[in-house]
């Protein structure tokens, strides 16, 4: 069963249990708590765990590969008045490195990805499709280009249930007011789920305590690598 992605925690409380019924009717062998557990993991990637507020918050980033010219201020036009004199190299090196960036700007960067395949193609989209029909195509997706974001076609496959719910279906730019609402929607959807695991004495598949426990994990092991370091 594939559950949809809500930007929005009323639409998701007002969802619930009509999904939850159509859980059951695919899974016959099955509880609220294996439905629960499922809803977790669609939401658990967007947030963390704050440990010096102990509760959750929204973190909605992904991963890129940045591409780009480190020398391209240098880059331009030179005369050279004297032969005998040493030539400017012209020559740009792309070089790329990581970076971690929020889920709006990785969405309006696959938006103009499919925008500028129509557009530098001189096609059209046909009258049965929408953008959400091109966020996943490989050849667009992948496209590279000289510089901006290089995009992981594996990762890319992370973000497909926040972009179905979140591109427009045409047009240019993404809706910054849904993006806002689906950031202060996230730990209010996670306290849901918790709320009804806690409800049922299975609070040990939250979310807050999946995400508690992964990060004092995490912490624990760069405490122990700080202290080998300084022994």
């Amino acid at each position: 069963m594939q559950s949809p992605f809500y930007l929005s925690f009323k639409n998701f409380e007002n969802n619930y249990y009509n999904h939850l019924e159509q859980w059951f009717e695919e899974y016959h062998n099955t509880n609220e708590i294996d439905f629960l557990r499922h809803l977790a993991s669609i939401y658990k990637p967007y947030l963390s765990y704050n440990f010096l507020e102990n509760k959750l918050q929204t973190e909605a980033t992904i991963k890129v590969k940045n591409c780009y010219f480190p020398a391209a201020d240098n880059f331009g036009i030179s005369f050279n008045i004297d032969d005998k004199s040493s030539r400017c190299n012209t020559n740009l090196h792309q070089v790329s490195e990581w970076k971690t960036i929020t889920m709006l700007e990785y969405a309006q960067c696959v938006l103009d990805k499919i925008n500028k395949h129509f557009y530098h193609n001189n096609i059209s989209m046909k009258e049965d499709e929408s953008v959400l029909s091109y966020i996943n195509h490989y050849e667009i997706i992948m496209a590279r280009e000289n510089t901006g974001y290089c995009l992981d076609y594996d990762v890319h496959q992370t973000a497909l249930p926040f972009l179905r719910a979140f591109l427009p279906h045409f047009g240019n730019t993404v809706d910054i007011s849904l993006y806002r609402n689906f950031y202060f929607s996230m730990v209010r959807i996670a306290d849901f789920i918790d709320k009804k695991l806690k409800s049922i004495e299975a609070f040990e598949y939250s979310i807050y305590q999946q995400l508690q426990s992964a990060s004092a994990m995490k912490r624990h092991f760069h405490q122990h690598s700080f202290l080998s370091i300084c022994n």
